[in-house]
């Protein structure tokens, strides 16, 4: 998906590309901070919105100049590799596991995502990933490995993978009563709930249980391997989201009266 944000700024404008996740976009987060920055620096910002795990190839091949992605491992796989010049912390935010109200597997309140997870395969209730290779399909794969089972390899019959994003596995959800990893933002803007609850996690990703805990950061592709990135108008943007201004937006961002994001960068 390709979006185009910073108007009122004029389209001939210097235009730096970021590839950002899915989350960020249903969200709605991008669309409310994005126009501050371009009124602020005169920059527009072009962003390519997929998984984390395909906004980190498409930074190996030079196609972006920034990369906003939820996925730390392979943050810090990309940046070992050379393939990043810098990396910053952005916001935190949370997972949530989510299911039918009536909880067949009774996981509703456990404080362990790990536990909930194991009860689920146990009694043979539906369970739908995304299997895309995103930053919660990452997560979603830690918690499985730290139950002992890999249902993503084994495909039992209650496990199934949407290979969607996060809106359109959470339909899925809601059509067949199941249960799902799902981003808190997602979550809260999420209309077709048909009965869905948050079973397991808490309200602030501050306080996150362990396993549930969704970190962002911010990496500046490397320009010397490839020399046609802007880079100085992406540090531009880095040192904005990380700064007063964007930790302010992404701080005052709400949905729903809930305030998905908090502001985890500081600068250097």
């Amino acid at each position: 998906m390709l979006l185009v944000f910073g108007l009122p700024v004029p389209l001939e404008a210097q235009t730096i590309t970021l590839g950002a996740t899915t989350t960020t976009e249903n969200s709605g987060l991008l669309g409310e901070i994005l126009p501050q920055f371009a009124v602020a620096t005169g920059l527009n910002v072009q962003v390519v919105v997929q998984g984390s795990g395909a906004i980190l190839k498409l930074g190996e091949t030079g196609d972006l100049d920034l990369l906003l992605v939820h996925d730390r491992i392979g943050e810090d796989r990309f940046m070992e590799a050379g393939w990043g010049e810098l990396r910053r912390d952005v916001m935190a935010s949370r997972f949530v596991i989510v299911g039918s109200a009536e909880d067949p597997a009774r996981i509703r309140g456990l404080g362990d995502p790990v536990s909930a997870l194991r009860q689920i395969a146990e009694t043979g209730n539906f369970f739908i990933s995304r299997g895309d290779e995103s930053g919660t399909h990452a997560a979603e794969l830690r918690l499985w490995e730290g139950a002992g089972l890999a249902p993503q390899i084994d495909q039992p019959s209650w496990y199934r993978q949407s290979g969607a994003g996060m809106g359109a596995t959470l339909n899925i959800v809601a059509g067949l009563g199941a249960y799902a990893l799902t981003d808190i933002a997602t979550w809260l803007g999420f209309g077709n709930r048909a009965g869905l609850e948050i079973m397991v996690g808490g309200t602030d990703p501050r306080l996150a249980e362990p396993g549930l805990a969704n970190p962002y950061g911010i990496i500046l592709v490397n320009s010397v391997r490839h020399p046609h990135l802007d880079t100085d108008a992406a540090r531009r943007f880095i040192d904005w989201l990380t700064g007063p201004e964007g930790r302010a937006a992404i701080a005052g961002f709400v949905v729903s009266g809930e305030h998905p994001f908090v502001p985890t960068g500081g600068g250097e």
